[in-house]
């Protein structure tokens, strides 16, 4: 890779193909909406945000009824979530290069429908139909990658500057808000049916919901307009030439192979968490039993307050620093990821000893690690062009997952059924096996701290190439 393109080329790998194009759109320059329609579009987009994690992290709430279901051990169960996980990051690209082209909105809802379909006809799955399980999750996969790679870009061509950052972290609260929820509702329905097949059917009523309030509710903006820039700037441009563009931007791809050590850690802590302080209670005196008797739901609410709280004082963060330091959106998220690594190996480390503990490290290690969200998706936004930047999710998506969660929850697996085969007595070793697996996590952190670094040293470069790019384009449309 190579650093951002010389001057007299902002923005872009120097190509002659990606010069500004003259377009005559409808006002690009004068769309403005009033500040109630703006904050309700990112309201109901973050509500579906939040659905879509709840879909991807039920599985999670009522892993161990699962397992006992289908009679499956922990490799096979932690290939439910990476089958979800890859057919979401390789079909991302796809619909990152549409999302720039075609109707937003459509794409959007086109998703919703068969993510919630493929939900919902996973909750009628029999003892016979793991695999038919699987390939539902795969479909849900598919359906979701189509929303998160465009839905941010809506939010960047509704706000700019301070009110984007804000924005974005609300947008991405749903991320903890939604995973946390997913523990619950699994579990809580679970419990009040007496049948996991129930904690599937509560979420695709609310998708459709979330479909008619996308629809009527969601403006369809020009690409770029909160920039005033044109709306099919490279809308000529084929998928490599984009591809081409966000491979040498070495802000994004840093910040991207950055964010995957981040993904890697909390899709391992997501799925494995709860079963795991479940498995730590054999090992807990009378008295600590009693108060971890909700794994998933303890877990689940751990997740949604920390997630909350580390998002909000990562966006307060950002916005005090960046104004002294031009460098400071990645230096935060590598400190968070600094600072969840003893954190991590604790909750390893406690669990035998104090479930409670083990929840306090627990609540610092994901609050520390859920700062990085907003501000990375953030970065993505002001280090690419606003006309490649549904492309850019999708390529950050596909990166940040296919190296974090796409495989970390069946790595962890796998490796916990192994040792539990080479170990004499397999009930006692259930535990052990899984601590042991769970120990690559820290390690992750600190490389993913040293990548955010890396980033620092390319970001003020890469966000001035892009501004400029916006600005000559901008130049173009005027003179003409």
């Amino acid at each position: 890779m190579a650093s951002g393109g010389g001057h007299s080329s902002p923005g872009t790998p120097g190509d002659s193909d990606t010069a500004p194009v003259t377009v005559q759109t409808s006002g690009s320059t004068g769309f403005h909406l009033s500040r109630t329609r703006s904050c309700g579009a990112v309201l109901i987009l973050f509500f579906i945000n939040m659905l879509n994690y709840m879909d991807r992290y039920i599985i999670a709430g009522i892993l161990k009824e699962v397992q006992v279901y289908f009679d499956i051990d922990d490799g096979l169960a932690g290939l439910l979530q990476t089958v979800l996980t890859c057919s979401y990051t390789v079909s991302a690209p796809l619909f990152g290069y549409l999302g720039d082209r075609y109707n937003r909105k459509i794409l959007m809802g086109i998703g919703i429908i068969i993510w919630s379909s493929a939900v919902l006809a996973g909750s009628f799955v029999n003892k016979s139909g793991f695999w038919l399980l699987i390939l539902c999750l795969s479909v849900v996969g598919i359906g979701q990658a189509i929303y998160s790679t465009i839905a941010p870009t809506i939010i960047a061509d509704l706000f700019t500057d301070a009110k984007r950052t804000w924005a974005l972290s609300f947008f991405y609260i749903a991320i903890p808000v939604g995973s946390g929820l997913g523990y619950i509702l699994g579990s809580a329905m679970s419990r009040l049916t007496c049948d996991w097949h129930w904690a599937l059917r509560v979420t695709p009523c609310l998708c459709f919901v979330a479909l008619f309030l996308l629809i009527f509710l969601v403006p369809d903006l020009p690409r770029g307009a909160a920039e005033n820039h044109t709306d099919s700037l490279l809308s000529r441009t084929s998928w490599l030439q984009d591809l081409k563009y966000l491979v040498t931007n070495w802000s994004f791809m840093l910040s991207s192979f950055g964010a995957a050590a981040v993904i890697f850690t909390t899709g391992v802590l997501g799925f494995w968490g709860p079963i795991y302080l479940n498995r730590a209670q054999t090992r807990q005196p009378p008295e600590e039993k009693k108060v971890s008797s909700n794994d998933s739901i303890i877990f689940g609410s751990i997740t949604c307050v920390a997630g909350i709280l580390a998002i909000v004082i990562g966006a307060l963060i950002s916005r005090h620093l960046r104004k002294k330091n031009p460098h400071a959106d990645p230096l935060i998220c590598a400190a968070g990821l600094l600072l969840s690594t003893p954190f991590l190996f604790s909750v390893i480390v406690v669990a035998s000893k104090s479930i409670v503990a083990a929840y306090i490290c627990i609540f610092f290690g994901d609050m520390f690690l859920a700062m990085n969200f907003s501000i990375v998706s953030d970065i993505l936004l002001y280090v690419v062009i606003p006309s490649r930047r549904s492309m850019a999710e999708a390529v950050q998506i596909t990166i940040s997952h296919i190296l974090g969660d796409a495989f970390s929850p069946y790595i962890v697996g796998a490796i916990s059924t192994a040792l539990q085969k080479s170990q004499p007595n397999f009930i006692e070793k259930e535990f052990e096996s899984l601590q042991h697996a769970l120990l690559i996590c820290p390690f992750v952190t600190i490389i993913g701290a040293g990548l955010f670094l890396w980033t620092a040293h390319h970001l003020k470069e890469d966000q001035e190439n892009a501004l400029n790019y916006i600005q000559d384009s901008a130049n173009v449309i005027t003179t003409n």
